[in-house]
């Protein structure tokens, strides 16, 4: 008797905790949907990860993460989906970790990502992106492929956008890519190479006066000129 009144209780404890769950669940829903029609991003991010702790799901994870890399918090996106590379991690999954591990200047491990994405897909933005992490790991027989792909398959209303001023600009991803191929030869032989990093630099500028990073590069170019 003992044994059937345990039995008894144990299931209709049971019963009552997949009930709470479920209302949960409906509740954080609910609440998600809300928050996304106020444009609340926290309260979205509050809403998912009480949804994944109640049903786990790989897909909210990285939607997760997405959203935090998305508002630069760039050390949560990864806490939330991890540094490592998978072959089974989804192209949303790889791009935030690309992205934020670039962020984070960690270019090495940030080009493992930035590479699988290219593999997928391969396309001028991502040749850039990857280009510009080589030259900074000094892999400049990489850049040089990546920058070449890139010159071979842009097109002329392509454009990427730069943060070194105070005021985020865009300029043509053209531009940007005779940008990088300048720094290229210049840093494969900073003395023989000055001249044609300097009318590579050109280049791009004739393409947009305005692009003031390489305007910039120019400067320092015929600085190490003069000198």
């Amino acid at each position: 008797m003992k044994k059937i009144v345990l039995l008894l209780l144990v299931t209709a404890s049971m019963s009552i905790s997949a009930q709470t769950k479920t209302e949960l669940v409906k509740h954080f829903e609910a609440y998600y949907k809300q928050m996304k029609s106020q444009g609340d991003v926290q309260g979205i991010i509050n809403a998912m990860t009480h949804l994944d702790v109640l049903n786990p799901s790989q897909a909210r994870k990285d939607t997760l993460a997405y959203i935090y890399a998305s508002e630069g918090r760039n050390i949560e996106a990864l806490n939330t989906i991890g540094v490592e590379k998978n072959s089974t991690d989804s192209d949303i999954n790889v791009e935030v970790k690309a992205i934020a591990l670039k962020s984070l200047n960690q270019p090495k491990r940030a080009l493992e990502h930035y590479e699988v994405l290219f593999q997928r897909q391969p396309n001028p933005q991502l040749a850039y992106e990857i280009a510009d992490l080589k030259i900074q790991t000094q892999d400049l027989p990489g850049a040089k492929a990546s920058i070449e792909y890139g010159l071979a398959n842009v097109k002329d209303d392509m454009v990427r956008t730069y943060y070194e001023t105070q005021q985020p600009y865009q300029t043509s991803l053209k531009a940007g890519f005779l940008y990088l191929k300048a720094l290229v030869l210049f840093n494969e032989d900073k003395v023989a190479n000055v001249e044609s990093a300097l009318a590579t630099m050109n280049r791009a500028l004739a393409i947009d006066p305005n692009f003031n990073l390489a305007r910039i590069s120019k400067e320092a170019l015929l600085k190490i000129k003069k000198e």
